[in-house]
């Protein structure tokens, strides 16, 4: 099959380029800026484009497919001239789902945790030998792409996102997917520049458990009242099965998961993601996978990459970077940090960086998340604010939004890379949280504060 990608160098769209590539396909692309890792792992399988910018003599009839990603725009040259041919144009999500409609498809979807949970059933089937198709928005530790793809294997794994299919198919991903198990983590108000309202953005989960396939299941949180209620009001046919967080402790900074074995020592923290393990283990179950091969394997997960990741231990301090940016992840991976180490002083430092948590209107939903941090700092570029062409926020705003008369906050980069440098990080968790990097900083000179 001869398949073209416009915009190839995006996260998701090298990743399954790579994996059209590895199945045997032949595969072009096009983009006007490709980054790195996406630059060099093209360039590895000579898929990197020898030009960048959009060519629409690369589409001609011999074409078998276009795959259009979200970076591209509706009035892309390539996009025009494959339409102009009739050549057929697939979203990302329509693409995956053309190649699993002949498989057993799980598909996690939730506001928050899907990466995680995707990720921990991923390590369980990888720890016991068991192959699985999958697509997973990480990289994970072991696994060489984020997207697998195979004529052979019965299942595939989908982490399934609520964000748009593409710039001319305007449904959400995981709507696409029709799956056969699904998984529902969580329902917290997001990307709000697609979805206004809250009502609008919890009507796509209604679609989603109603997309299952007749005689389906949902796997669901009952601790979280959305999902709940979405999950029990769908007419459906489909089992309908409820998790929730496993029971555990805390002792000297070590997370002990009880079992019926007794207490097993696992590497992640935090209630969230303890109720992502217990998701995590209720599909591992539908795989095949029995619970005691399942605790076997999960004691061994460290976590999905920028989820609670230590960037730095010292003697008595320790430092972690997270991707947290909505409301729901930063209170969760907040207190998750302070419930781990509650005898030391937590620093925790918020990045307001994307459209939501730049919105003046959306800032309010962040109250009472930093709480649990003993100092707790925010930053944001009012430069970012204008590229994303949004209402000017105020500091004024941001104090008001979180509640918190103690709260710091910087606008400069250099003022808050001072901070940063001037504390005593004696006894102390740092805790980074951002889809950015603070207008610069260099994390690796910040392992040098914790000794």
């Amino acid at each position: 099959m001869n398949v073209h990608f416009i915009a190839i160098g995006g996260s998701a769209m090298h990743n399954l380029a790579l994996a059209l590539h590895n199945k045997g396909y032949q595969v072009t692309g096009s983009d006007d800026v490709i980054f790195e890792p996406s630059k060099s792992r093209l360039q590895t399988k000579g898929l990197l484009p020898e030009s960048f910018g959009w060519f629409p003599k690369k589409i001609t009839t011999d074409l078998d497919a276009v795959v259009l990603g979200m970076h591209a725009k509706a009035d892309n040259p390539e996009l025009l001239e494959a339409q102009e041919l009739g050549i057929k144009i697939y979203s990302y999500p329509e693409f995956l789902y053309e190649q699993s409609k002949n498989k057993t498809r799980v598909v996690i979807g939730g506001s928050h945790g899907k990466t995680t949970i995707t990720s921990m059933i991923l390590h369980v089937m990888e720890y016991h030998d068991r192959d699985v198709d999958y697509m997973v928005g990480a990289q994970l530790e072991g696994f060489d792409v984020m997207v697998k793809l195979t004529d052979d294997n019965d299942f595939i794994v989908l982490e399934g996102d609520e964000y748009l299919s593409s710039p001319i198919d305007r449904r959400p991903k995981f709507h696409l997917y029709k799956p056969n198990i699904a998984l529902l983590s969580g329902i917290a108000w997001d990307h709000i520049n697609v979805f206004p309202t809250y009502e609008n953005y919890e009507e796509q989960f209604q679609i989603f458990v109603n997309s299952i396939v007749s005689g389906g299941s949902i796997t669901y949180n009952e601790e979280d009242e959305a999902v709940k209620r979405v999950v029990e009001a769908s007419v459906n046919p489909i089992r309908k099965l409820p998790y929730h967080t496993p029971e555990y402790t805390v002792e000297d900074g070590e997370t002990l998961l009880e079992t019926a074995e007794g207490p097993l020592p696992i590497e992640v923290f935090g209630k969230h993601n303890l109720n992502n393990l217990g998701g995590a283990k209720w599909i591992c179950q539908h795989m095949g996978i029995d619970e005691d091969d399942f605790y076997e394997a999960i004691s061994t997960f460290k976590g999905a990459s920028k989820r609670l990741e230590k960037i730095a231990e010292g003697q008595n301090s320790i430092a972690f970077k997270d991707f947290a940016h909505s409301p729901s992840k930063v209170e969760a991976t907040t207190k998750a940090v302070k419930e781990q180490f509650e005898n030391r002083k937590l620093v925790a430092c918020l990045e307001l960086h994307t459209y939501s948590s730049l919105n003046a209107e959306f800032l309010k939903e962040y109250k009472g998340t930093l709480d649990a941090a003993d100092v707790a700092v925010v930053f944001y570029s009012p430069h970012a604010v204008e590229i994303k062409k949004l209402d000017t926020v105020t500091e004024a705003q941001i104090a008001s939004a979180f509640e918190r008369d103690d709260l710091i906050i910087y606008t400069n980069p250099e003022d808050f890379k001072t901070f940063l440098f001037e504390q005593n990080f004696e006894n102390t968790s740092l805790l980074l949280m951002s889809s950015g990097n603070y207008g610069g900083l260099d994390f690796d000179d910040v392992k040098s504060l914790i000794k």
